[in-house]
């Protein structure tokens, strides 16, 4: 799931090699914190939040079939 988000995020960005993912699991959840360049904020969170909104919609799509929940955290 870390690559995916990775993969995804990287295209989206100006800055691809400033991309880093951070994963904490839990029993049910899996908890992951990304991290972008300042000016790429923006970006990832898109106009009104569309675009993290659908990223966590991709990431609880794919985390749903393993029963688990996942939760996608933007890191200032």
């Amino acid at each position: 799931m870390r690559d995916l988000i990775t993969t995804v995020v990287q295209a989206l960005v100006n800055n691809p090699r400033m991309v880093h993912v951070s994963e904490m699991q839990g029993e049910n959840i899996s908890i992951y914190e990304l991290t972008v360049a300042k000016e790429d904020r923006g970006r990832i969170i898109g106009k009104q939040g569309q675009t993290v909104k659908s990223l966590r919609t991709i990431l609880n799509a794919v985390s749903s079939r393993e029963n688990r929940k996942a939760v996608l955290e933007i890191v200032e």
